[in-house]
């Protein structure tokens, strides 16, 4: 296992170069040879991509927002929970609730909550944060990919966030 991690974050560099740049990487099916299973979710921090192993030699890549400096985490996590159009409170039951669908909802359409903490892959309310370290520790992606990448992934897909 500790092995694993470096040869995975070498083979991502990799496989960085022969993909699209990251304004046009919406869904992009792009070379990906890492060693993890097909359906396994890869965020690449550093460079704000999430992958979604499709084989051994292919992923789809999008961008996404990843948190900020001090809030950012690595390591391996499980999607737990999904939700469509989710609620969303800063703190709940201690200030205001913004219902699902909301335009000032910054779950946007849909969110994946991890096992770990209190994370989630989820939508945005504001597209302009994707391609930034703009969290709390969530994994931010658009609205349309979010949703793409929800109807791909069942409960218990192991997640892995590297730095």
């Amino acid at each position: 296992m500790t092995l694993l991690r470096p040869l995975a974050a070498l083979l991502l560099l990799i496989a960085i170069p022969f993909a699209a740049s990251p304004a046009d990487a919406r869904g992009d099916l792009v070379a990906f040879r890492s060693g993890y299973r097909a359906g396994t979710i890869v965020v690449a921090t550093g460079q704000r991509q999430l992958f979604f192993v499709v084989d051994g030699e292919r992923a789809i890549r999008y961008p996404v927002g990843v948190g900020r400096a001090g809030m950012a985490w690595h390591g391996t996590a499980y999607v737990a929970a999904k939700h469509v159009r989710p609620a969303w409170a800063r703190i709940p039951g201690r200030t205001p609730t913004y219902p699902g669908g909301s335009p000032n909802n910054p779950m946007g359409a849909a969110a994946m909550g991890l096992d770990r903490g209190n994370y989630a892959i989820h939508g945005t309310n504001d597209p302009s944060s994707i391609g930034g370290f703009v969290s709390h520790g969530c994994i931010r992606m658009y609205n349309d990919d979010i949703m793409d990448l929800y109807r791909r992934t069942p409960l218990g897909t192991q997640v892995h966030v590297l730095q």
